[in-house]
């Protein structure tokens, strides 16, 4: 076999030198990990320039091989290194464009450039409302019960003396569910089964007398308009104690609406007609945009309805298991939406559950 040294060893080493330094330019070229995949294939693999010089080594002597093969293996070290150095760089931009184009911006854009300030929410004026009810009642002297949205039959109607076919019910345009029997399970129309629940809980434990006030959410089949939205909200009252009056009620309201409206709004009671009170009586207060004087919104009155009340019926009581000839008590209840739409006077019911936020933040 034919071997090479002096000038072959010394054109071979700067061979090399050229090749490593061409290797790293491409290494350094690659701009995806892919193209780097590929570049490494091209100066590292089996048909590499490397591989070719690493043949020519058996062309030399012995020592002159040893010597030009380590110069090889380092320069082929060197290019590795560099490859194994740029690949990490490449990964770590891919996975850190990819969490940019995968991340949700949640601010508003404003113009092409301006990023709006992240608004905080606030509670619903409906919500407001009901938390200063609920503080006006606990202060004299209520506790703040709730009770079930979906309801049987029972606790929505016959519990408050409306049997099937009572002529009451068409009071209340009913949805029902498709649960048990054909309607005996619906979403109630009024907070008034909450009053049942808590008359049947009593006498279980033996803890009458009862002083509480039910706020919550209602359902009727009502067709929306400026009075009237589908889904809306009630506060009801419930006292039931020995020796109590109509007189009693009476005071009730009128302590509540002076503790609520002002000192300038006062209330009244009309003769009406509820199936789970007997008397019974419409609430009306102050209209609070004439002052009673009479004006439009008012029909010129001076009085604005706002809910109905009336002494617990013995009926009622009877359903639960209280002795009517040893109890009495009264009940009243009225909208919490219709009481926010008097207080803050806006012109449409319908505005609560529009979700307009220039309407929301008044309030």
């Amino acid at each position: 076999m034919t071997t090479v040294d002096g000038a072959g060893s010394v054109e071979l080493e700067i061979e090399i030198e050229a090749i490593e330094a061409k290797a790293l330019a491409l290494v350094e070229a690659a701009h995806s990990s892919a193209e780097l995949a590929e570049v490494e294939t091209a100066v590292l693999g089996k048909r590499s320039a490397f591989s070719e010089a690493h043949r020519r080594l058996g062309a030399l002597e012995r020592e002159v091989a040893r010597r030009v093969g380590r110069s090889l293996n380092e320069a082929r070290s060197r290019v590795h290194a560099a490859v194994v150095a740029r690949r990490e760089v490449l990964v770590a931009a891919e996975r850190a464009a990819a969490l940019e184009a995968d991340r949700l911006d949640l601010t508003e854009v404003v113009g092409s450039a301006v990023r709006a300030p992240i608004e905080r929410g606030a509670r619903h004026v409906v919500t407001k409302t009901r938390e200063e009810l609920e503080d006006v009642f606990v202060g004299m002297g209520f506790t703040v019960a709730e009770g079930p949205e979906t309801e049987t039959d029972w606790y929505n109607f016959e519990g408050l003396n409306m049997p099937p076919a009572h002529p009451a019910r068409a009071m209340f345009d009913t949805f029902y569910l498709d649960l048990g029997a054909p309607e005996t399970v619906l979403l109630r129309t009024h907070t008034s089964p909450v009053q049942v629940h808590l008359m049947e809980e009593a006498v279980e434990h033996g803890t009458l007398p009862i002083h509480a006030v039910m706020p919550g959410r209602c359902y009727r089949r009502d067709t929306p308009d400026a009075r009237h939205i589908p889904i809306f909200h009630q506060v009801e009252g419930l006292v039931v104690d020995r020796e109590v009056s109509f007189g009693d009620l009476a005071g009730t309201i009128e302590t509540f609406t002076t503790a609520y409206f002002g000192p300038d709004i006062h209330s009244r009671l009309r003769p009406a007609y509820f199936p789970f009170t007997e008397p019974s009586a419409e609430y009306e207060v102050t209209c609070q945009i004439c002052l009673g004087a009479g004006c439009r919104t008012c029909s010129n009155s001076g009085w604005v309805e706002l809910g109905g009340c009336g002494m617990v019926d013995p009926a009622v009581f009877e359903a639960v298991g209280i002795d009517p000839d040893e109890w009495s008590g009264f009940a009243f209840g009225f909208g919490i939406d219709r009481l926010a739409f008097m207080r803050h006077r806006f012109p449409d019911l319908r505005a609560l559950v529009e979700n307009d936020v220039r309407f929301l933040r008044q309030f």
